[in-house]
């Protein structure tokens, strides 16, 4: 093997050979553990479950063992190959070796917790007043009554799964931790980053750059806000507690100046959905054939989109129902499954996905926000164009404050994930409270000790996944901005060409979707825009100077 890597000629025979092994184990197993991963989530499938957790076992097993790992990284020293491509698959390879370099036990014992913690979250109905209810019936509570003690009943209840799960949680993460030590990492937190390509003192530095830019906006919004909510409620700002804002984590923004929810009162979703995507040139028409779309028992509560098998079995999970925030998550959820439509086929396996997760993410963000934008309403909503008219400005703010409260929340979340992991035997009920209360101006209810932070499902079975979504509003937001004033033109109309014209999939096809993880992400969005991601277009877009 040594003399096989002392010519790149000999190297690259080497990687070819290591490739075509590694994809004869996983290529059919990563497909049956999607599969099985979806009836798990579309129906509470038990034996789905079972399935999952032992194809999942079978696939890290695979990278965890340490004889191919070895020969990777003696080929990268010896000097690595000379193909790009090549080089990219070689360095996606080793990140995912060295992140299952675990003991067998451990990796078992992780993943059995992952999949049950996965079951019960699917299975967990929350009870209000006696009765089981969907998170659906919570979020309508938490954004129309105006009577505040079943509003406070109802928040109490969104939390209810998190006494269900912090057990098995905290040992998970402590799992995680032992594992992420063995490799030579501090904890799992850092780990994650780093092997997905994210720095982890750089991300933070950037966070604090946002959280600094966006405080005096976020400041003077929640002063207005609290000031209508407290008349709204009959009582004074500093009596506001969180079930007094329109979602059990503050992570939309409550209606403000106008109710989008009509728009969609009599609208099919998808429909709407499908319109819009072919008008840009990325029809929707068999990703939406293949989806589930609607509520049932035992079915996952939240939503996501799964590329099966990196080439056209590409499925939406939705739980509609007619109002602005599911039209946003369906728009959201088919941002991610037109990237995954487009990729190139071609590609080699191990490339045949979107560049990061931030990437897809900045697709879906791209068009989930459009539920909120006036030109998208009028066009697709059907909101009558003099209504929008007059309500302009109450749409343009509510896209704005949406953004700048989707922040606030991100802050919370990836301060307190990197906290979990650094020391998961601290009051982790007390830090969250102080993070939410840091980030987003909400008051802790008085004596509550409960593991709300426990709650929120991305803890337990998406790890180290939320900087994701602010990189990915981040790299939207230059999206947008380089679509409108580069690719539609700009000027007065340059929204209304947004919404309708088939440049938008073009470009996005082009310089996004189609080269898959060719490239890292810094260099997709560089190709795509011409610059490095930056807060700046962000804080202009929330401030309204965009």
């Amino acid at each position: 093997m040594t003399d096989d890597l002392a010519t790149p000629e000999g190297r690259t025979r080497a990687l070819e050979a290591r490739i075509a092994a590694l994809l004869a184990r996983i290529e059919a197993p990563s497909r049956a553990l999607n599969e099985a991963i979806w009836r798990a989530n579309a129906f509470g499938d038990a034996a789905a479950e079972a399935e999952s957790e032992r194809l999942d076992r079978e696939v890290r097993g695979v990278w965890a063992e340490p004889g191919p790992y070895r020969v990777l990284v003696a080929l990268d020293e010896a000097g690595g190959v000379p193909d790009p491509l090549l080089a990219r698959q070689l360095r996606l390879m080793l990140l995912a070796h060295r992140s299952q370099q675990v003991p067998a036990d451990t990796l078992a014992r992780m993943v059995a917790l992952e999949k049950a913690l996965e079951g019960r979250f699917n299975r967990f109905r929350a009870t209000l007043d006696g009765e089981q209810v969907p998170d659906n019936r919570l979020r309508e509570v938490l954004r129309h009554s105006d009577d505040a003690d079943l509003r406070r009943r109802a928040w109490e209840a969104s939390k209810q799964v998190g006494a269900e799960v912090r057990a098995d949680l905290i040992t998970l993460v402590r799992l995680r931790n032992e594992a992420a030590r063995g490799i030579g990492f501090p904890n799992y937190y850092t780990m994650m980053l780093a092997l997905d390509e994210l720095d982890e003192a750089w991300l933070f530095a950037l966070l604090d750059d946002v959280e600094r830019l966006t405080r005096p906006r976020f400041e003077a919004y929640k002063r207005d806000l609290d000031a209508r909510l407290a008349a709204r409620f009959a009582t004074a700002p500093d009596a506001l507690r969180p079930w007094h804002y329109g979602d059990p984590f503050f992570q939309e923004a409550p209606p403000a100046g106008v109710d989008l929810d009509p728009v969609f009162r009599e609208r099919r979703l998808e429909d709407v959905a499908r319109d819009f995507f072919a008008a840009v040139g990325l029809p929707v028409d068999d990703l939406l054939a293949r989806a589930d779309l609607y509520e049932r028992p035992g079915k996952c509560q939240h939503a996501f989109c799964l590329c099966v098998d990196r080439g056209a079995d590409i499925r939406v999970l939705c739980n509609l129902r007619p109002n602005v925030h599911w039209m946003g998550t369906l728009l959201h959820e088919l941002g991610h499954a037109v990237y995954d439509l487009h990729i190139d086929r071609d590609l080699p396996w191990l490339l045949r996905t979107h560049a990061h997760t931030l990437t897809t993410e900045a697709s879906a963000m791209l068009f989930g926000r459009l539920s909120r934008n006036a030109a998208w309403l009028v066009r697709w909503g059907g909101m009558p164009r003099a209504e929008a008219e007059a309500a302009a400005h109450a749409i343009g703010a509510a896209v704005r404050d949406q953004l700048l409260v989707q922040i606030r929340w991100n802050l919370v979340m990836c301060h307190m994930e990197r906290a979990l992991y650094r020391d998961p035997e601290q009051d982790l009920d007390g830090l969250w409270w102080e993070l939410v209360a840091r980030f987003q101006r909400v008051r802790p209810p008085e004596g509550r000790r409960a593991p709300d932070w426990a709650a929120k499902i991305h803890f337990s079975i998406a790890p180290v996944y939320y900087q994701n979504y602010l990189l990915g509003e981040m790299m939207a937001t230059q999206l947008q901005r380089h679509l409108l004033e580069r690719v539609l033109g700009g000027g007065a109309r340059a929204w209304e060409r947004f919404v309708t014209s088939p440049d938008v999939g073009r470009f996005l096809v082009g310089t996004l979707y189609r080269p898959g993880r060719r490239a890292d992400w810094r260099d997709t969005l560089r190709a795509a825009t011409g610059e490095a991601l930056s807060p700046e277009p962000i804080v202009a877009e929330v401030e309204g100077r965009a």
